[in-house]
């Protein structure tokens, strides 16, 4: 079984606990070494992304905690006159992409015995943590920004969960969180901890069986940017084990009033320095401190990938424009649509773009 070690000093992380960052220097946990994925342990009688268990490093005895994540289609539309395939992760059962990741930590915790835990989201991740923690019987308390939408808040609290508002930026919610996680909350973090980047794996090991082949681009937005660390890591695996010939190009997307990522891509370290948490449409990568972010810059320079930057007035028209090819999808998922303009001349085919919300629960 991989080891998940802390990224600074390299302890490992502890057998009965659960912290979100080491003990010892206060680094972040990331898994230690090739993740490898083994065809002939694909196990077609369990469900959805399950039937990968033997790649998401969890005990023999640990829970399944399902809701049907996964098998998300893979759909064709088109794109100035180009075919584009979309995997439409916002089909998922909370309605984003979200689920994939959330099922195996809930997993994880339960498995450790955790009875209540907390967590800080723009939306999704809170309504996918409530979800999976309702569905395993665990307490849940969620901090989010005041201008989240109401329709993700009043999902997390149909699910049962606490939902506390934070007045200002995402930051101050994440700020909030942290200040009850010292107070001895289990802080269960989709961005601290790294079990869920290998439920986004999954997303890549689906495209590839759809497709019958690789990707030659694969396009997702990016906050944290842990579903294009998952997404690298899954096609890395499959290539590792001689499944694929190569690697798609995978190019992240940003709003480009908060683009860190973009930023230092474009303009090296100095480039944080111009990065601001502005406001804009697309809520879910409204980040601007990425807590992964020197794993997938690195990540993102061994395979060749890119970073784009979106303005606020592509975003409701790639929106719209997506809409009437029958896909409605969240304005976070939107700026994929809004990136093609940029890329279009310089991508390899197939081109597959990652729409990860759902549109139901944008506004409100």
């Amino acid at each position: 079984m991989i080891e998940i070690r802390c990224t600074n000093c390299y302890r490992p992380y502890p057998d009965k606990e659960t912290p979100f960052r080491c003990l010892n220097c206060g680094g972040v946990f990331d898994f230690d070494g090739q993740l490898e994925i083994d065809p002939r342990k694909i196990d077609e009688n369990l469900p959805g992304i399950w039937r990968y268990r033997h790649y998401f490093g969890l005990h023999a005895d640990s829970p399944i905690v399902y809701l049907g994540e996964g098998d998300t289609p893979l759909v064709w539309g088109k794109f100035a006159g180009r075919e584009v395939a979309c995997k439409l992760e916002y089909l998922n059962p909370t309605g984003s992409f979200k689920d994939r990741g959330t099922a195996i930590l809930i997993s994880f915790l339960k498995e450790r015995g955790v009875r209540s835990a907390i967590e800080d989201s723009s939306g999704n991740a809170g309504a996918s943590f409530a979800a999976y923690a309702a569905r395993a019987g665990i307490k849940a308390r969620v901090f989010v920004p005041d201008y989240t939408s109401a329709p993700k808040r009043k999902q997390a609290e149909a699910y049962g969960a606490e939902v506390i508002r934070v007045q200002g930026a995402r930051t101050a919610a994440s700020e909030a969180v942290l200040s009850a996680a010292e107070q001895g909350d289990v802080y269960a973090s989709h961005a601290y901890l790294p079990h869920g980047i290998l439920g986004f794996a999954t997303i890549a090991f689906e495209i590839v069986s759809q497709l019958g082949g690789t990707p030659g681009t694969v396009i997702a937005p990016t906050g944290q940017g842990s579903l294009l660390l998952g997404l690298g890591r899954g096609f890395n695996a499959l290539f590792h084990a001689g499944v694929i010939d190569n690697i798609p190009k995978l190019i992240g997307v940003q709003a480009l009033a908060c683009a860190p990522l973009w930023a230092v891509h474009q303009y090296g370290a100095a480039g944080m320095e111009l990065v601001t948490e502005g406001e804009t449409l697309a809520e879910g990568v409204r980040i601007r401190y990425p807590v992964r972010k020197d794993a997938i810059l690195k990540m993102m320079a061994l395979n060749d990938g890119i970073f784009i930057a979106v303005e606020e007035s592509e975003i409701l028209l790639s929106q719209a424009e997506l809409a009437r090819q029958g896909l409605y999808v969240e304005p976070t998922s939107a700026i994929v649509w809004s990136a093609l303009d940029q890329v279009m001349d310089d991508v390899r085919d197939p081109i597959v773009l990652v729409l990860t919300g759902t549109g139901l629960k944008s506004f409100g």
